[in-house]
């Protein structure tokens, strides 16, 4: 089993920063991918951003510029740093993960309990 443990959300003015950070542990042989998501009240979830194992990070237009993704690989950890928020940026945040438990599974995707961002104008 799998468990991804988020932190840092919380309520910040138009502008502001927060760090959001999400640490993977349990059976894990490597991970392949780990992103974040964001889902508003009454709208669907949609991607952050992601950052692949060896490949190229990946943003939603509507952050590039201003969020920055990042991941420790030895913590199996992952990071976004949110700078220039707006009050559209308001969501639950979800941690995403593909995990190879071991040597001879497949990928299992994994999600976060969620963290509130609010952002006030």
């Amino acid at each position: 089993q799998v468990q991804l443990v988020e932190s840092g959300g919380g309520l910040v003015q138009a502008g502001g920063s927060l760090r959001l950070s999400c640490a993977a542990s349990g059976s894990i042989f490597s991970i392949n991918a780990m992103g974040w998501y964001r889902q508003a009240p009454g709208k669907q979830r949609e991607l952050v951003a992601v950052v692949p194992s060896g490949g190229r990070t990946n943003y939603a237009d509507s952050v590039k510029g201003r969020f920055t993704i990042s991941r420790d690989n030895a913590k199996n950890t992952v990071y976004l740093q949110m700078n220039s928020l707006k009050p559209e940026d308001t969501a639950v945040y979800y941690c995403n993960a593909l995990v190879v438990p071991t040597r001879l599974s497949g990928v299992y995707d994994y999600w976060g309990q969620g963290t509130q961002v609010a952002v006030s104008s």
